[in-house]
């Protein structure tokens, strides 16, 4: 299928974008051989809608964050805030996770400080299979709030995105967040058929989400697997992989580039590209000169600035930009981006200077 006429990447709006040429393996040249000479690499910040910035937590006074997720006007207004004030190369639309399974019928809430908290866990076959399908009218939220975010972006890419299958099924299954989703991993082996019916479930919801964004004028997607660092190579290849390619097969016909990111997925980052993925994420764990080796020196690389580093004082924390840049030169290309999201407490000035150091301006 062909993207609408009046996409930005259709049209011509996007495609030239350093963030997308770079997606696509377009690396510009360096200006020399120093680290403070590099060519300007395209940067954005996982969670920088909101989190840090004043004006965001002003905006949502008052109002949840899945009320937020599902008001166009105020979805779409977060999204290019962290665009306006550090001038990054993309903006990421504001929502959640879990928002496709709230439009599915399922029963959830994000509790501050903890997460997303269900009120029936999923643990049998039964349990599966009362899990109705997504109705397509019920993401109209969704694709309202991303046209008013493309429109207002004009030139500047907006990246869609949606949980991959392990990360929400592992929610289902254990009832909210977990350290190391052992009840989700035990009903992995010990239920591989409701297994199986559940992640297919959970691919065919967050694919539906993520197609959604897409058509409605997002030039790249993005699938967080937040918790899939909790599995070993074999168990991710066997157990959810599968559903993962399911996932991304809801986007694969529109030609834009998909970007796959887990935290403590260093062992899994080849096999995360292999179901489907152009660009990999890398979290903070591995330099991304080891993690284009594991990728075999042919994949796009995302990352990877240890977000415990924001708050280092200037020097420290700039060596370490320039080191996560001259690393990141032995890969085809590279977008610069945290290893995981914005912390809260984040002083928004110390964004935007990564974002000048990375564009050349410092």
């Amino acid at each position: 299928m062909d993207l609408p006429p009046n996409h930005p990447l259709a049209d011509g709006r996007t495609s030239g974008s350093p963030l997308i040429r770079a997606y696509r393996g377009h690396r510009a040249g360096h200006a020399g051989d120093e680290a403070h000479t590099l060519a300007p690499i395209p940067v954005w910040f996982m969670r920088q809608a909101g989190r840090s910035l004043p004006e965001y937590r002003e905006l949502r006074r008052g109002v949840t964050m899945l009320a937020a997720c599902l008001d166009p006007e105020l979805s779409s207004e977060i999204t290019l805030q962290p665009v306006r004030r550090h001038g990054v190369d993309a903006g990421i639309f504001f929502s959640d996770i879990v928002v496709p399974l709230l439009l599915a019928g399922v029963d959830v809430d994000i509790v501050p400080g903890r997460g997303p908290v269900f009120a029936e866990p999923v643990r049998t076959a039964d349990d599966v299979a009362r899990l109705a399908p997504l109705d397509p009218a019920a993401l109209a939220p969704v694709t309202d709030g991303v046209d008013r975010a493309v429109a207002e972006l004009d030139g500047t890419p907006l990246i869609g995105f949606a949980g991959a299958p392990f990360t929400l099924a592992s929610y289902l299954v254990e009832g909210g967040p977990s350290k190391d989703q052992l009840s989700a991993r035990t009903l992995m082996h010990a239920e591989p058929e409701t297994w199986q019916a559940l992640m297919d479930w959970a691919a065919d919801v967050t694919g539906a989400f993520l197609r959604a964004q897409v058509l409605a004028g997002a030039s790249a997607a993005q699938l967080f697997d937040s918790w899939a660092g909790s599995l070993s190579l074999a168990d991710y290849q066997a157990h959810v992989a599968p559903a993962t390619c399911r996932a991304l097969s809801y986007v694969a016909d529109l030609g834009v580039p998909i970007v796959h990111f887990g935290t403590g997925t260093g062992e899994l980052l080849a096999a995360m590209r292999d179901v489907g993925a152009d660009v990999v994420g890398v979290d903070h764990r591995i330099g991304l000169d080891e993690a284009n080796r594991r990728l075999g020196g042919r994949t796009v690389v995302q990352g990877n600035i240890d977000p415990a580093l924001l708050g280092a004082p200037w020097p420290v924390l700039a060596e370490h930009v320039r080191d996560v840049l001259v690393r990141g030169r032995a890969a085809p290309a590279h977008v610069l981006n945290l290893g995981h999201g914005v912390p809260p407490g984040t002083d928004p000035d110390v964004l935007t200077r990564i974002v000048a150091l990375a564009h050349g301006a410092l």
